[in-house]
């Protein structure tokens, strides 16, 4: 006969509610039950900290510490992927050898005076270690250095705890999917004599990371471009891509040299942005103004591509009309009909090169915040591309001397007539 469940509990699972100290300690549960596994000394740590910031991967630093890559993680995410700073005793608060001293003169019946004379310290400061730690008789040195020291633990409050009005501008922008480095800039700009207007990307990236400071709503963190709920370095590795040949390329070698230092608008990089269900957008971003275009693409096929951006550069003024780079995908390959169409040459990267198109390398970065990997890009119409793009174009740069590329552009094209 089966068991009834005890009186006042039900077969079900019940609700839990727990306090954030409760969930502090089921996480410190976790972290060990983890890793029995995951008994790290603090210099272990440390080096995991700074593989991490060294730009090495989970798995990676899980393999060098014989760790799974889902432990390091946990590890890492407890802090937002940022290294909590180190901490340091001060030179003004007892040390562990002399609690140990204390101990001792306590133990050999010595006054609070005579101790404090041995220390060199405030005979005050030895009383009030002795009654704050359990007393004459129940004080042990090493247990009041380590309560001390946690005690002592007060987490620096965070610039935009104290500034509401600043905090309430940067909310505003990470809104409308501004990076933290545009909005310090926009800042500058839009309060130029307010210091109290200023903050830093890193405290920004700081607020979002590091939950527990409770400033900036987690949900902020769905507008960040790569949309990750961890940091990640700077140095994080990237894989490479392998790319076709083109018959009959022009070399980005041959470019002329008003292409390369920016100084005249026209000149454009293009390449494909790729989803799922073999689909693609292919972006043309101004090299002078970062200036954005998209435009939908059903096929991948040399054909469609070049007759879609035949069609789109023969719309822009013939002053915008100057030169194209492009990698070394096929679907250019009918480059020549191409620049037969629009009086507009084309320059191909060096194989495996995308570094060489680095301003539309980094705009399908920016892309890919609304366009995540695997998405189907089949299903969005020209129509929604043009509101990305145009978001885009009016967020500020910081290359830009945070410039919006679409007020650069248009600067550019009032004075060229």
């Amino acid at each position: 006969m089966a068991s009834r469940p005890a009186p006042g509990k039900s077969g079900r699972s019940q609700p839990v509610d727990a306090t954030p100290s409760d969930l502090d300690h089921f996480s410190e549960v976790v972290l060990m039950r983890r890793g029995r596994q995951f008994g790290l000394s603090a210099e272990q740590k440390a080096e995991i900290w700074r593989r991490w910031k060294a730009g090495d991967s989970l798995h990676e630093i899980g393999r060098a510490f014989d760790k799974d890559h889902g432990s390091i993680q946990f590890l890492l995410s407890k802090h937002g992927g940022i290294a909590p700073a180190v901490r340091r005793r001060s030179q003004r608060t007892l040390t562990l050898a002399e609690r140990e001293e204390i101990s001792r003169g306590m133990a050999s019946g010595s006054s609070i005076r005579e101790i404090a004379r041995g220390l060199e310290r405030p005979a005050s400061t030895v009383s009030r270690e002795v009654a704050r730690h359990g007393g004459r008789l129940m004080y042990r040195a090493s247990e009041a250095d380590q309560r001390a020291w946690d005690s002592a633990l007060r987490p620096k409050s965070c610039w935009l705890a104290h500034h509401r009005k600043l905090s309430l501008a940067v909310a505003s922008k990470l809104i409308l999917d501004w990076s933290p480095e545009q909005i310090p800039g926009w800042l500058k700009r839009r309060y130029p004599n307010n210091e109290s207007m200023r903050v830093s990307h890193e405290t920004i990236y700081r607020s979002l990371f590091i939950q527990a400071r409770g400033v900036l709503k987690k949900e902020l963190m769905q507008h960040l471009r790569s949309r990750r709920q961890i940091r990640r370095s700077v140095h994080a590795k990237a894989a490479g891509q392998s790319r076709g040949q083109i018959v009959d390329a022009i070399s980005i070698r041959e470019r002329p040299a008003e292409i390369e230092d920016r100084a005249i608008p026209g000149h454009w990089e293009g390449d494909l942005l790729s989803g799922s269900g073999n689909s693609h957008i292919a972006t043309l971003v101004e090299r002078h103004s970062r200036f954005t275009i998209l435009v939908k693409v059903s096929s991948k096929d040399t054909a469609t591509v070049v007759a879609v951006l035949t069609r789109q550069v023969r719309k822009l003024p013939a002053s915008l009309r100057r030169s194209l780079t492009w990698d070394r995908g096929l679907e250019m390959a009918k480059h020549k009909t191409f620049t037969v169409a629009t009086k507009v040459n084309v320059y191909f990267c060096d194989p495996q090169s995308p570094w060489q198109r680095g301003t539309n390398e980094n705009t399908n970065g920016l892309l890919r915040q609304y366009f995540p990997r695997k998405t189907d890009l089949s299903g969005y119409s020209q129509a929604d591309l043009n509101k990305v793009a145009l978001r885009l174009n009016q967020r500020p740069r910081k290359t830009l001397d945070f410039e919006t590329p679409a007020s650069k552009l248009h600067a550019s094209v009032a004075s060229t007539g």
